[in-house]
């Protein structure tokens, strides 16, 4: 068999240039496809599982991208077909999903066409990534895979970093505000730009790298048959029966990893604004329970009035000295508490309550333009408190008030039995950071730089790894420093000393991104390198689906934080457990390479 030859340092560049443009893409899925399907009128409790898409189609869609350009041989390339097709779906689907709120379609139908959208640009994401990881293994030998994949971390992470700061950027040039249900203009034109980016990407990368003839690659890979690899064709099940050890073991690893990293995507926004920022909780109605049978969702209407609203009761009016009245505005003090029938909200928190004292004795409230002196009490009195006996409310899983009308629009609907009176509804209540205040938001602006601190960390720590010969202890170490990194979120409440941490955390996302394909793809050989590259893609997949599912349950069994709200920085110290694990699981492996088997 030939051995390769060595590439220069360009070459290697070249191979791996057009990763910047599908991780910068990837970059904006991640951080901002909650925050457009929030947008649009998504119920937060259901964002958890929308994120199951992703690794599940990350799951089916490489495996076959890797077998399929196994046996792909076209005037384009070997792998390149795959990038070019990935990358273009891509680019048409990030310029439609951002919009999916401003359609003119209905609530449902917007959440359906974004999920349809969030599906086509994981697949097609997944798809353009996968040749990148091929194409090393391909045409680089096994002395510079090491630092192929360091670069490959590199431009990765690069691209990350960009992608997590595109919108905070685009906020100093257009407005982070839109129409109720229309996704803003930052977040709109991060993905015009990732788009074209992308598309930059994969023309370059298509003008500077050529693939090996299938002649050659057969010389270089110890391929008999020149044409179609026949020797080395198998089908999946019994590629993983032979696979080498090293395929296993490294995966052990990736478990422990993936199923870590998810948990952060998922719980460091509120984790910071817990630890950092301090953020209020309140309570938000989660259901109600009528004649011990126990209905759960968050919108529940009384004929075409709103009782629960979002989780909140719904303020039906005032009560001044026992007179009922629902006035559109109610002023005090030259405060406003009341505007359009609905209570307002000061930094996230309501300036009525129901039931809650609006004025004291003697003070003096300006209702609908007219002065009304208090002379005893003036509180808010809730919509619930004014359902007649008998009625059957109804219960909305989402609700869209029409502002040109001023009606609701219910979808998703279900009756709920008559009571006799309000007090037989028994109402349901779960505490939760106000994702409304100023705090929580400032928070989450926060966990945008803390990524972006994360991936420039990352990118340095991919060029200290690929200058070390020793991988096993770089990896181990590499892990064992995000693992504390992870771990010390829950110790620091100062938000500039998380710069620390997530620094920590970079380093082990550069090992987790270099080390296991290094490893990998120098023990393999032959012409299935790309269906093994797609099947150990289940190793960072299938930890994320378990993790996905695991989660909700394991944040449950965590005592509750000072303030009510669930002790979500707890599950950054469960990352930093689980990527212990990995650091000690990481000596399990032995490396091996595929021309020393076939010698």
């Amino acid at each position: 068999m030939k051995q390769q030859r060595d590439l220069s340092f360009w070459k290697l560049w070249n191979l791996s240039f057009g990763f910047f443009g599908v991780q910068l893409a990837y970059a904006l899925q991640s951080s901002q496809v909650s925050r457009i399907f929030s947008t649009i009128g998504a119920d937060p409790h259901d964002l958890s599982y929308f994120w199951i898409l992703p690794p599940l189609m990350g799951l089916i869609v490489q495996p076959i991208v890797g077998s399929a350009s196994d046996r792909t041989w076209t005037r384009l390339g070997r792998r390149l077909p795959y990038l070019l097709g990935g990358a273009l779906v891509a680019i048409i689907v990030m310029c439609l999903l951002p919009n999916a709120g401003s359609m003119g379609l209905g609530i449902s139908s917007a959440i359906i066409f974004g999920l349809v959208m969030l599906m086509l640009l994981d697949t097609s994401i997944n798809m353009a990534m996968q040749p990148f990881k091929m194409l090393v293994g391909d045409m680089v030998n096994e002395k510079q895979k090491g630092l192929a994949y360091s670069i490959q971390s590199f431009l990765c992470n690069a691209g990350s970093v960009v992608g997590y700061v595109a919108p905070f950027v685009l906020a100093w040039f257009l407005a982070n505000t839109a129409p109720a249900g229309e996704v803003p203009p930052t977040v709109t034109w991060a993905f015009y730009v990732g788009a074209a980016i992308l598309l930059v990407c994969v023309v370059y990368t298509f003008a500077k790298v050529k693939e090996m003839p299938p002649a050659e690659y057969a010389l270089f890979h110890g391929i008999k048959d020149e044409k179609t690899g026949k020797e080395t064709k198998q089908n999946m099940f019994r590629l993983l029966v032979n696979a080498p050890k090293v395929f296993w073991t490294v995966g052990l690893v990736q478990f422990f990893c993936w199923a870590a990293f998810l948990y952060m995507w998922t719980y460091s926004t509120d984790a910071v604004a817990l630890q950092a920022f301090d953020a209020p909780a309140m309570q938000t109605v989660t259901g109600v329970t009528i004649d011990g049978q126990t209905y759960a969702d968050k919108y529940i209407f009384n004929s075409e009035r709103p009782v629960i609203e979002n989780g909140r009761l719904s303020i039906a009016g005032i009560e001044v000295d026992g007179a009922f009245s629902r006035p559109r505005t109610v002023v005090l003090d030259g405060d406003t508490l009341m505007r359009d029938g609905k209570p307002v909200v000061v930094q996230g928190v309501s300036r009525m309550e129901s039931g809650s004292s609006i004025a004291p004795a003697g003070a003096t409230i300006t209702v609908d333009g007219t002065a009304v002196t208090v002379a005893a009490s003036a509180t808010a009195v809730s919509e619930l408190s004014l359902v007649e006996p008998g009625t059957s409310l109804t219960l909305a899983h989402i609700a869209s008030l029409d502002h040109g009308t001023g009606s609701y629009v219910l979808e998703q609907t279900s009756s709920l039995p008559a009571v006799n009176s309000p007090e037989e509804i028994i109402l349901n209540y779960d505490t939760l950071l106000n994702p409304a205040t100023a705090a929580y938001q400032s928070a989450g602006d926060w966990n945008g730089i803390l990524l972006a601190v994360q991936g420039i960390a990352a990118v340095l720590w991919a060029i200290v790894l690929g200058a070390v010969r020793r991988r096993k202890p770089a990896y181990s170490l590499s892990l064992l420093i995000g693992a504390v990194g992870f771990v010390s979120v829950y110790f620091i409440q100062n938000q500039y000393l998380l710069f620390v941490s997530y620094s920590m955390m970079g380093c082990a996302w550069a090992a987790m991104l270099a080390m296991p394909f290094t490893i990998l793809t120098n023990a393999l050989s032959g012409g299935n390198i790309g269906t093994y590259l797609g099947l150990f893609n289940c190793t960072i997949t299938i930890p994320q689906i378990v993790a996905a599912l695991c989660g909700g349950l394991i944040l449950h069994s965590f005592p509750r934080a000072a303030c009510g709200a669930p002790l979500t920085v707890g599950m950054l110290v469960v990352s930093g457990v689980l990527l212990l694990f990995g650091a000690i699981a990481v000596w399990g492996i032995r490396e091996t390479f595929g021309s020393q088997e076939r010698q």
